[in-house]
């Protein structure tokens, strides 16, 4: 959650992208602050090239970020993120993954390579080398499938825990053990109602009688045993007076994830907040001061129709008298493309008495022109001509 939070603030918080030496913005919190709008460009702040080392940079919400991580395009920043999905728990599983949900001491789940989902709070797992070939959760645990409960298996059964092998099984096939048919385990000497003493690879064996044989979409995903002794070298890990065994089935585990499989069953119910997002109402008027900021940018884009600057502020002076933000856009336009100075002149004019004038807008529009000014500069309009855009 650390790592995935670091990403997260590197991006949709404080993400640049473009090229290191002309960035964009488009981290939201970069954006809401025209004061770290400006700063965050300057050169005392360290651009690197966006990857996954982003994880592991941690950050200061206090203060201002010394520096920041510069994505070539959205592509570029969705080809970084599945590449640390694919070194998540959930997807590669195995030792590391239950690793993760040891340490975490709290519900997980483990998925079998069966499809067979053990939940609960795990507490131990057996290895052979970096292989794990036996796990344990204590407390409260459930069985599930495809996220469902499966019936008899909740935590009001498993409530002392779970634990079971993992892997292969010593035998003369190479299937894996959810793929045997039943003819597979009648081979094996595996059927219900049978005494049988399974030996797995790793030496765990179970010896017992077979009560119930379970199979899900056509993989056997559990076998329960009854006066049954599971045992690992000279370690017990189960014995007959515990009642029914419950062995799950899989070659592996295959992935890893926090929480139950079935979060309804597992009393694990989703809150869903009564707060939605806040929308600001539209009225007729502000969809007309909208259509203004959209002109205006689609002259931007374009680099055409300069000479309708001059129709589209006067429209805002005589409609959205109280609005700045526009005019300080067409300001920069006018600013950087060196055009009209008359309208350059008398805009300018405009935001200096709005900054004199209202308190709360003297700091905003203060950095809106030292914005202006950090686009003047000759490494930027370098970038500027340099770009195909």
């Amino acid at each position: 959650m650390a790592r995935l939070s670091r990403l997260h603030w590197w991006t949709v918080e404080y993400g640049l992208i473009g090229t290191l030496e002309n960035p964009k913005i488009y981290g939201a919190g970069l954006l809401s602050s025209i004061g770290e709008s400006v700063s965050c460009l300057e050169p005392e702040v360290k651009k690197i090239p966006y990857s996954i080392d982003a994880a592991n940079t941690p950050f200061d919400i206090t203060t201002k970020q010394p520096q920041l991580f510069v994505c070539h395009d959205f592509k570029h920043l969705r080809d970084v993120l599945e590449e640390f999905a694919s070194q998540m728990a959930f997807t590669v599983g195995g030792l590391e993954g239950i690793n993760k949900a040891i340490e975490c001491k709290n519900t997980a789940t483990c998925e079998y390579s069966s499809g067979l989902q053990v939940s609960g709070t795990f507490t131990e797992v057996i290895t052979q080398g970096k292989a794990p070939v036996y796990l344990r959760t204590t407390g409260p645990s459930a069985l599930a499938y495809a996220n469902k409960e499966m019936p008899g298996h909740g935590i009001d059964y498993h409530k002392e825990g779970f634990g079971s092998p993992i892997g292969d099984w010593k035998k003369d096939t190479f299937k894996s053990p959810e793929e045997l048919t039943d003819d597979d385990l009648h081979g094996l000497g595996i059927e219900v109602g049978k005494k049988k003493t399974l030996v797995f690879l790793s030496g765990v064996t179970v010896a017992g009688k077979v009560d119930k044989i379970t199979r899900r979409n056509g993989k056997l995903v559990l076998i329960s045993w009854s006066d049954c002794t599971v045992k690992y070298q000279d370690r017990v890990l189960f014995e007959p007076a515990w009642g029914t065994y419950d062995m799950a089935l899989g070659a592996r585990v295959s992935s890893v994830f926090n929480g139950a499989a079935d979060k309804d069953t597992y009393n694990q119910v989703a809150l869903i907040p009564k707060e939605r997002t806040i929308k600001v109402p539209s009225d007729a008027k502000r969809k007309r001061l909208e259509n203004l900021f959209a002109q205006v940018r689609k002259i931007r884009e374009s680099k055409t129709g300069y000479e309708r600057l001059g129709e589209i502020w006067e429209t805002q002076q005589a409609e959205h008298p109280e609005d700045w933000l526009l005019s300080m856009e067409i300001f920069e336009i006018l600013d950087t493309t060196d055009q009209q100075t008359e309208l350059k002149t008398k805009i300018e004019r405009f935001l200096n008495e709005k900054k004199a004038a209202t308190k709360d807008l003297s700091t905003l529009i203060g950095w809106g022109f030292r914005l202006v000014e950090y686009h003047k500069k000759p490494e930027y309009q370098a970038a500027m001509q340099a770009s195909p855009k």
